[in-house]
């Protein structure tokens, strides 16, 4: 056992690493139904620490030692999400650099972008006075090609009647979301992951679920507008923001999509 005196500013890192890391996968628990689990076997790890190393029982320590290395599968299984989160958002931001770098040559005029929100915004607007549901993916830098490919792919301006004539209710691409990326609409009636967040208002459908799932996977901004009610709301950065107006939803867009 290390004396007090031996510590080492390396070992000051390493702890604040650690704890570091724990207190970033509790706070991504914290957000699933997962969380209870998560503190059980902090505590097992605990319990562990304290009989195989500082009391130093072999007994007790050998027969933790062996269920520790089985319960490993089981955090596998019971986590497969969580795991699959934390490596998507990691490798998020080496893919965003990829994309920047391949495609700043090619990035459009600010014209062109303001007249495309102008488009986003006005069809929200009016899908939103006739209640028509919508739910609309902008990729930023995280790619969402695993999405796009599940939906009906088209290489489209955007254009307001046409985002419109897609959301009809009578559409045959009206279901799932519409992915625009590169400043393109890119595919519709796309199937998106469901958020398991427990924090979900109850008057949230479908849409709004898929919404907050694919915005924990990925830096995408997501508009959803209500069947129900003709409310605009952004799903952005695991979280919502609800009830915009028109003026409010260009503002946003056009802040983040600079």
């Amino acid at each position: 056992m290390l004396a007090f005196w031996d510590f080492t500013v390396l070992d000051v890192i390493d702890i604040f690493c650690v704890a570091l890391l724990m207190f970033y996968v509790y706070n991504k628990m914290r957000k699933s139904r997962a969380l209870n689990i998560f503190i059980g076997i902090i505590i097992f790890i605990l319990i562990w620490i304290l009989v195989s190393h500082v009391l130093q029982m072999p007994l007790m320590g050998s027969l933790l030692d062996k269920l520790t290395s089985v319960g490993l599968i089981a955090i596998i299984v019971i986590f497969q999400d969580e795991i699959r989160h934390f490596f998507y958002t990691l490798g998020a931001s080496q893919n965003g650099l990829k994309k920047f770098l391949h495609n700043s040559h090619l990035k459009s005029s600010d014209k062109k972008r303001k007249d495309n929100i102008m488009a986003l915004v006005i069809a929200c607007r009016n899908m939103s006075r006739s209640k028509t549901g919508a739910l609309i993916v902008l990729e930023r830098n995280v790619h969402l090609d695993e999405f796009i490919n599940s939906g009906e792919k088209f290489n489209a301006e955007i254009n307001q009647r046409l985002i419109e004539n897609i959301f009809f209710k009578n559409s045959p691409l009206h279901d799932g979301a519409l992915i625009i990326s590169d400043q393109r609409i890119k595919a519709a009636s796309c199937i998106l992951p469901v958020s398991h967040n427990t924090n979900i208002p109850e008057n949230f459908g479908l849409r709004h679920r898929s919404a907050l799932g694919i915005s924990e996977i990925s830096d995408a901004i997501v508009i959803v507008v209500s069947e129900e009610t003709g409310f605009i709301t952004v799903a952005m950065e695991d979280k919502f923001i609800i009830k915009l107006t028109d003026e409010e939803l260009e503002s946003l867009l056009d802040k983040e999509l600079k």
